[in-house]
């Protein structure tokens, strides 16, 4: 059993036939209704001055203006961070620390380890609940926004 037809050449001209029946290439230049051409560069029609893809003017590549650039502005300075911002960060960096610390110097696991965890928590909570829970406000355009 196979896949396709045993005459891919039929096949393929009862298809264009009945695309020609429905249709379909009825726009196209008498070249390429005739036949193909051998040598496509030398038979097909030079493209019109201006279609959408055209330019009307000429571009020019080499023009190179190394004074012409784009300069984005300054960055705005990094917002201040609050106190209990500034305390989380300080508990996460004091959990991670403290777990280290408690596995290389053999410190006691059933008291490190807890406090680290709890340290933590409590700095992943801090952090999350600070989060903003609405946009900024309307007076601060900085563009679209999703």
């Amino acid at each position: 059993m196979k896949d396709g037809p045993e005459d891919v050449d039929a096949a393929f001209a009862q298809i264009v036939a009945d695309l020609e029946r429905e249709g379909v290439g009825r726009d196209l230049p008498e070249i390429a209704k005739d036949r193909v051409p051998e040598d496509p560069p030398a038979d097909v029609p030079a493209r019109p001055a201006s279609t959408w893809r055209a330019h009307d003017t000429e571009i020019d590549w080499s023009n190179d203006n190394n004074d012409e650039h784009y300069e984005p502005p300054e960055p705005p300075p990094l917002p201040r961070l609050r106190p209990l911002t500034i305390v989380a960060i300080v508990l996460l960096t004091g959990g991670v620390v403290l777990l280290t610390l408690a596995s290389i110097l053999s410190w006691d696991a059933r008291i490190t380890t807890p406090t680290a965890l709890v340290a933590l928590a409590a700095g992943i909570g801090l952090l999350l609940l600070r989060a903003r829970k609405s946009p900024p406000a309307l007076d601060d355009d900085n563009g679209a926004q999703v």
